[in-house]
């Protein structure tokens, strides 16, 4: 990683800077499936689908990521691109925290090159970076086959320890500081990607992390 180089800003997506998470978007496009009994069968599907997706993610992000994508099995590529448009401006701008845009903006201002690593599909969350003035991002790919989704997501996964390892290789390419560097999220997945800068930031944080934060004298902020 760059001794002498640039700062940049690593932030998480949902929980940290927007309110809104996975399964807000999986239930936006069951409502927007072709036909009202496939519209149905795929929001009660759905809804039946949430408390285990809930003790999944409990148990390991990695594997919430590759059971939860499953959902999405079937459905046509262009159906979903179509739609996005629409997720962004009834799902996603509603759900910024107000906190958000002031925080990139100071982020800016400081030199700091924004980044976001999100376990967000990447069609989904297209229009909110270029609304955010996100500099890059990464995000997990479906895989599609003859134009419909097989619901596996491509490799690297984007969760946890994954995440941490793209930041090293990407700090590593593009001349990052890394303990200049600033990460944010709200999740104690993401304990590996804030541990290796030098400023890790929990944002509105669940308990574990809140915890963590406080033990380490890790600044904690609320975006809300």
């Amino acid at each position: 990683m760059a001794k002498n180089g640039i700062p940049a800003a690593f932030y998480d997506l949902e929980g940290t800077l927007v309110s809104t998470n996975l399964v807000h978007t999986l239930a936006f496009y069951s409502t927007r499936q072709q036909g009202l009994w496939q519209t149905a069968k795929a929001s009660v599907s759905t809804l039946a689908k949430l408390p285990f997706f809930g003790v999944t993610d409990l148990y390991s992000r990695n594997v919430f990521n590759e059971v939860f994508f499953r959902s999405y099995e079937g459905w046509s590529e262009d159906r979903l691109r179509y739609f996005s448009e629409e997720l962004f401006e009834e799902v996603l701008k509603p759900a910024i925290f107000p906190g958000t845009p002031d925080l990139i903006a100071q982020g800016k201002k400081n030199g700091q090159r924004q980044v976001v690593l999100t376990g967000a599909l990447d069609f989904t969350i297209d229009r909110l970076m270029d609304h955010l003035g996100i500099d890059h991002w990464v995000a997990n790919r479906l895989e599609f086959v003859n134009g419909y989704a097989t619901g596996r997501v491509l490799p690297p996964v984007m969760a946890s320890a994954t995440k941490a390892k793209w930041i090293r290789e990407y700090a590593e390419r593009e001349g990052i500081n890394l303990s200049e560097s600033y990460a944010y999220s709200d999740s104690i997945s993401d304990l590996p990607m804030l541990s290796i800068v030098g400023h890790p930031v929990a944002i509105c944080p669940d308990f574990r992390l809140k915890q963590t934060a406080r033990q380490h004298d890790w600044a904690v902020v609320d975006l809300r």
